[in-house]
């Protein structure tokens, strides 16, 4: 059994975008700059956050943060967008999720230009992934196919089954593996599939999204299947400082010995967002840095 860490992946990933981004700014004279919209004060957005500023720190991209009360409305969200989208100095724009109830995420995620769009939210983008058309790709799936590539795991002709159908995961993922050049075979499940087990126990690949701590134990699991736990989830444990800890979806401790490979939480998949992020960040400013050139 192969433990498939994220963090070697992830430096992988930050000193190619090191190089990559020093030539372009030495290039165009240009620095890819990211706007980040947090708005309340739960502590894990506040983390990702500062995660993304200190990313964008050590690759030298510009980045600004605007804050919001909980109490926000959404047109003065729609507002800053708006300006955002029209800025031609910045090159991303993310709004942190989850948003507070009383803001229509759906309304304010399609606000975002989809050239600007670097989470691949957008309906523009999630229809050019499913067609297979160049788009930026959510961060997470994306950190997925990386990991995948690394481990050197081979997806072409391999049943896939990925449990969830989130927009942030399941769904992203799912078109990817299917699409030509990684050629798998996908079956999607949720919370109304009938006999879920009986088909998670066919997976070549089994990806984990549901948000359910521990819920995939080993009778899910076909002998040495490679698993993909996306899932990060608290639990109390009294006998850690902060009085919790994190642990995936899938009951690592009880499916890890029947894989070939597994992704642990914490320390798998999690690790690669923000690494992606920053390469979907870079990425857009290359392509407004095109658009701009034919335009002109």
């Amino acid at each position: 059994m192969e433990t498939l860490w994220g963090k070697p992946v992830a430096e992988e990933v930050y000193l190619q975008l090191e190089e990559e981004s020093a030539r372009f700014i030495e290039s165009t004279d240009h620095v890819p700059h990211l706007a980040v919209i947090l708005v309340g004060s739960d502590p894990a957005s506040f983390s990702y956050v500062s995660m993304k500023e200190k990313a964008c720190d050590r690759l030298g991209f510009d980045h600004a943060t605007y804050r919001f009360d909980e109490s926000v409305s959404e047109e003065r969200l729609l507002s800053l967008l708006s300006k955002l989208n029209d800025d031609p100095l910045v090159d991303g724009i993310l709004v942190q999720l989850p948003l507070p109830g009383h803001l229509d995420t759906t309304t304010i995620l399609d606000s975002i230009s989809p050239q600007k769009d670097v989470d691949g939210f957008h309906p523009v983008n999630v229809g050019n992934l499913l067609l297979g058309n160049p788009s930026p790709v959510p961060c997470t799936p994306l950190g997925i196919l990386k990991m995948l590539e690394h481990y050197g795991i081979e997806t072409a002709g391999k049943h896939v089954v990925v449990v969830g159908r989130s927009d942030i995961v399941g769904k992203p993922i799912a078109a990817l593996l299917f699409q030509k050049g990684r050629d798998a075979t996908v079956t999607i499940c949720h919370s109304k599939t009938q006999n879920l087990r009986d088909i998670t126990s066919l997976a070549d690949i089994l990806v984990v999204a549901i948000g359910k701590p521990r819920f995939i134990t080993s009778g899910y699991v076909k002998e040495g299947a490679v698993v993909i736990d996306v899932g990060i989830n608290r639990i109390e444990d009294p006998d850690r400082i902060r009085g919790y800890r994190l642990v995936g979806d899938v009951d690592y401790d009880d499916v890890a010995p029947k894989t070939s490979a597994i992704t642990p939480v914490p320390g798998g998949v999690g690790v690669m967002t923000v690494a992606m992020l920053m390469n979907n960040t870079l990425q857009a400013a290359r392509m407004r840095r095109d658009e701009a050139e034919i335009l002109a």
